[in-house]
């Protein structure tokens, strides 16, 4: 069973902004470090954001300064705000823990993001 569930992904024009999510029901998100990834048709998948159990905040540099990671703890959520998207961000997204991709055991279904006009 996959101990992450993502949500929030659609279709969105370039320019616009998109929000998804990634919980789970057995693990407290609070107390670990939780990474979005991201893998575009025939590409491997990449690392794009992280944020530690001490709440530092991580970005690759292609998404620096138009994504931002955050939690909710109340809802055991954390999310991904996404803005200013382009066309290169198509992309099925996932989230795993730990944040090093070679260290991530298994991997959810994602929730699929398309950016297109």
């Amino acid at each position: 069973q996959s101990q992450f569930v993502e949500s929030g992904g659609g279709l969105v024009q370039p320019g616009g902004s998109l929000r998804v999510s990634c919980t789970s029901t057995d693990t407290r998100l609070e107390y670990i470090d939780i990474g979005w990834f991201r893998q575009a048709p025939g590409k491997v998948r990449e690392g794009i954001s992280c944020i530690k159990s001490t709440d530092r905040r991580l970005y690759a540099d292609s998404v620096n300064g138009r994504f931002t990671i955050g939690r909710v703890r109340a809802k055991n959520t954390v999310y991904l705000q996404m803005n200013s998207l382009s066309v290169e961000d198509t992309a099925v997204y996932y989230c795993a823990s730990p944040c090093q991709i070679a260290e991530v055991d298994s991997w959810g279904q994602g929730t699929q993001v398309i950016v297109s006009t």
